[in-house]
Parts: structure tokens; sequence; C-alpha cells
């Protein structure tokens, strides 16, 4: 296995938070997703693979590399885009990327301009006079163009209207066609049902799930019943929730037919809306 990143035994310390000896590994060539509510450590996570936080505890090594003996070199192979990143914004596109284009070794001018072409930008302009996607795209473009092999990637169609979002997805899917490697963090798990091979579930500090996301969503079925039921008090049930009809909760692959109740497939919103209630 090609592994690009691995992550072992992460912890960080706040008052009142602890992210708790976090263990994973990413494969190249794939789009793993990172899902879990706010406040369950994502952000803390991925501030602290890129050095942007100083971990309490634990090992980061890209490419078998420790983050901490060859920052800069393992950077030069890193693009990080969040929906939270700020720019100047009254400064024109081509002063933010003469700017950027200083600190990376392997720039690569046509790369730069067929990205500007192929995502529609103009550099006259601001980033105040752009779309949360185009920024979105401004900040890719300068990812791809410094030979980014390995995209983080923060929230990014947090916010977009659905078209621009899809226009998104294609491009982390043909970007894995390539070859990159991609770690999504969102909230809209409906966008990671479309393109992620792997799954990262975090709940309140704890990696709960490291897998396939196949095997991730093939492991619950979803059952629904009446409130007065009297099979609503078994153990078997997880993270039971009141809906219009009734309730529904989770129940594992292998337990479905110990409960005279239909179970169905889910998908990876049920799976996560289920598990939270649990917790």
């Amino acid at each position: 296995m090609n592994t690009i990143l691995e992550v072992r035994d992460l912890v960080k310390r706040y008052p009142g938070f602890t992210l708790e000896h976090v263990s994973f590994s990413l494969e190249g060539g794939r789009i793993t997703g990172f899902i879990g509510r706010n406040g369950a450590g994502k952000t803390t996570t991925l501030h602290s693979l890129l050095s942007f936080l100083a971990p309490d505890g634990g090992e980061i090594r890209f490419w078998g590399k420790d983050i901490r003996e060859d920052e800069l070199a393992i950077k030069q192979r890193i693009g990080f885009v969040s929906a939270g990143m700020n720019f100047y914004n009254k400064q024109k596109l081509m002063k933010i990327t003469a700017i950027t284009r200083s600190f990376y070794e392997r720039w690569d001018e046509d790369v730069y301009r067929r990205y500007l072409s192929l995502f529609g930008l103009d550099e006259e302009k601001t980033p105040e006079k752009l779309s949360n996607g185009m920024k979105i795209k401004y900040m890719l473009a300068l990812a791809l163009s410094h030979g980014a092999d390995l995209l983080i990637l923060d929230e990014p169609t947090s916010g977009l209207d659905p078209v621009s979002r899809e226009e998104l997805l294609e491009i982390f899917l043909r970007l894995c066609d390539e070859g990159k490697t991609i770690l999504f963090s969102t909230h809209i798990t409906s966008d990671l049902d479309k393109t992620a091979d792997n799954i990262l579930y975090l709940a309140g500090g704890k990696l709960q799930a490291a897998s396939s996301l196949k095997d991730f969503i093939s492991s619950y079925r979803l059952v629904e019943y009446g409130r007065e039921d009297p099979l609503a008090s078994s153990p078997l049930l997880i993270g039971a929730r009141r809906t219009k009809e009734g309730c529904s909760a989770l129940i594992r692959a292998e337990d479905a037919e110990k409960l005279p109740l239909p179970a169905r497939p889910v998908n990876l919103e049920e799976i996560m809306v289920h598990l939270e209630k649990e917790a």
C-alpha cells in the first residue's frame, strides 16, 4: 500500500476538551472523508497535521518522514484549502499569486495558467469580488500549481450552492484519477457518499471509525418502529431518534435478523446522526 500519511496516537489537550490518541493512515490516490459534529476535533486534527498547532503527543509522518524534522520539504507537497481562509480582500489575485509563488520550489506557471482557464478565474479581480465557490477554486489552483500531491480540504463545499458543489466534487474525482490524494473534512455527508473511498469518524475527540466507506455503511441497517413498540427498549437498537411516524434506530448488520422489524440500508448521514444520539 502507498501510504501518504500516518498518524499515531495524536493527542492535543485543551481545558474541557482532549483529542485522544487518534491514529489513522491515508492511502495514495484516494479520497478520505473526515466527519464528526462541530466540536468533535476535526479542525484540531487537521491543524495539528499541518503544524498550525503543536500536538501534546503522538507522531505524524508524511511519505515516511516526521513532520517535525522535515516540515518545509513536506509542506512543498501539501495543498491546504479551507472555506474559512481569508485573503487580502482588496488585493488583486495576481498579487496574491506572486507572493504565494515565491514560497514554492516546484511552482509551475503553465499549470497555474491552465487551472485559471479551467476554473474561469480572472486575475484582475479581488477576493471580495469572488463567490465562495470561486474562492475555493482559486485556492485549489494555487495548491495544484506548486505540485501538491496531498490536498487537505477543510469544509471546502460549505456554503456553496448545489451546482458549485457538484462542480468541485467532479474536480476532486478527476484529481484522484491523476494520482492526487485528498483528505476531505465536511458536514455535507452526501458529498462523501458521491466521492469518498474511505471514512474517518471523530466524536468527542476520539476516532470512532477508520475504514472504507463501503464497509462502514454496510455494517449498519436502519429500523423504524412505533413509539409504543415493546421492542423499542431492545439493547440492539443504537441511537434511537424520534421521527414524524414514530422512531428510528440503527442496528448492526449482523443483528438485523434478531429483531422482528424490517431493516433497510442506510446512508452516511443517517449513520452519523444516530451514532451521535447514542453518544
